[in-house]
């Protein structure tokens, strides 16, 4: 066989098994893993780098409205690019249904968004804000089976947030129709009770974001949408967990026989609630929900990934500019930290902070790493085995990896449309310097070699933790 294009005497590194070969590519898939694969129209040199499948980032919101005068910093061009500089092939990205309107006018306008503009795959979670009998009896089933296999619900922020009598009918419909749900766990009534009590003390400065939110708000939650899938019998994913209360809600969850999956993120890893109280509105830039709690809280988070009670990294990708009237420093958000826009950017930092302090600092091998990265994501939110790992037959997206290269990161390298990053000045060890997408290069040294965008959109299956489809 002649290969469109061969990687050469690279590392190939799965989420089960590390092993020397050579990658043959023919017609965008995967053809081949052997020794001494030479004829190729293009062969690209990988000796001292890792061969591993391209980020799967689950977690992404692009071009997402925000609220009156916010402007979200990405769309699905700038957003998709800088996914791409960071190393992922692939984000699954929210479409957010307003109240009154239908799933299918929703879909409608985020497809039109990312026509023709995303440097990487896509897809789309559904954001259930208006559980309707028509929504839920009709829309989402017939959804579900055109590809879009899982949604997203919350317990806050009002006018999202479900009551629990919604949010049952909604994982109820899930059930049946093998829907995959994540729920944002936040006690709105106590997040409000305690920003009235804030207010009434003349507390607006961003840092008291963090107090109005607190780890017990967090925790209620996570055990009530845990009680509430139990009750209904469903596979859930707990997004965006940020200490060892709500992680150990999982953890009993799984105990007593819950199909149950866990997600972090890089903010909990690396940022703590000091960030928050950074003088001359600095602390602005670290507003997000949850927000990042203590110094034992970042341990915890990191000994839920080293025991796989988090099957997911994710970014949660929500990106704001600072100094912008439309983002982070809008009048109102200058003056009380509840109008400061909920969110960070992280979807390019995300796979080179865990490669750098989980796997060069010995925290997980470098299995793990690919597994809550990209094939886990791929598992759950049915694109495997296309996407997710390097085996004959699956897609070549595919990153490669140089363990050596040393990076500081600046905000210019990561292109999005965030105008600052929370990581600035992070020194990194480990870096994505080649991507393909398909097998065709759209990163190269680093940089981008494709100013169109050349990703797809992607129909998903059902999950994994539903029963196989025919």
């Amino acid at each position: 066989m002649r290969f469109d294009t061969v990687i050469r005497h690279g590392t190939v590194v799965t989420a089960s098994d590390t092993f020397v070969s050579d990658v043959g590519i023919k017609d965008g898939r995967i053809a081949a893993l052997a020794a001494d694969l030479t004829d190729a129209d293009e062969v690209i040199d990988a000796t001292g780098l890792f061969v591993m499948p391209g980020g799967i980032d689950s977690h992404v919101h692009l071009d997402q409205p925000s609220g009156d005068g916010i402007v979200m910093a990405d769309d699905f061009d700038s957003g998709t690019r800088s996914a791409a500089i960071g190393g992922n092939s692939t984000v699954l990205a929210f479409c957010m249904q307003e109240k009154g309107q239908s799933l299918r006018e929703a879909l409608k306008i985020y497809h039109a968004k990312a026509e023709g503009k995303c440097h990487v795959n896509v897809a789309f979670h559904l954001v259930i804000t208006d559980p309707t009998p028509e929504v839920l009896g009709q829309e989402l089933p017939a959804l579900v089976e055109d590809g879009y296999t899982s949604l997203k619900v919350f317990m806050t922020y009002e006018g999202l947030r479900l009551r629990d009598d919604e949010i049952l009918a909604t994982l109820d419909t899930a059930r049946r129709t093998g829907a995959l749900v994540m729920v944002h766990c936040e006690n709105e009534d106590a997040i409000r009770y305690l920003i009235g009590r804030h207010e009434e003390e003349g507390k607006f400065a961003p840092k008291f974001h963090a107090t109005t939110r607190p780890v017990a708000a967090e925790r209620e939650a996570t055990h009530r949408a845990l009680s509430l899938a139990e009750i209904v019998d469903v596979p859930i994913v707990i997004v965006h967990v940020s200490n060892r209360e709500a992680m150990e809600e999982i953890r009993r969850a799984r105990q007593r026989g819950q199909k149950i999956v866990g997600e972090t993120c890089p903010q909990y890893l690396m940022l703590t609630a000091d960030d928050l109280d950074r003088s001359e509105m600095e602390g602005a830039k670290y507003v997000c929900s949850p927000p990042p709690r203590d110094k034992a809280s970042q341990d915890a988070c990191w000994e839920g990934l080293e025991q796989g009670v988090f099957d997911l990294f994710s970014s949660d990708h929500c990106p704001f500019r600072f100094d912008d009237p439309e983002g982070k420093l809008n009048e109102q958000g200058k003056r009380h930290f509840r109008w400061i826009p909920n969110g960070i950017p992280g979807v390019a930092t995300r796979l080179p902070i865990l490669f750098s302090e989980g796997v060069m600092k010995g925290r997980i091998d470098i299995n793990q790493f690919v597994a809550v990265t990209s094939t886990n994501h791929a598992k759950l939110y049915g694109l495997y085995p296309r996407k997710g790992t390097i085996a004959i037959g699956a897609d070549a997206d595919i990153a490669l990896w140089d363990p050596n290269k040393r990076i500081t990161l600046t905000n210019d390298i990561l292109l999005h449309g965030a105008d600052y990053t929370p990581y600035e000045g992070q020194e990194l060890r480990g870096w994505p310097v080649h991507l393909l997408l398909g097998g065709e290069t759209i990163v190269k040294d680093g940089l981008l070699t494709q100013r169109d965008g050349r990703g797809s959109y992607l129909k998903r299956k059902r999950s994994s933790l539903f029963p196989r489809e025919a």
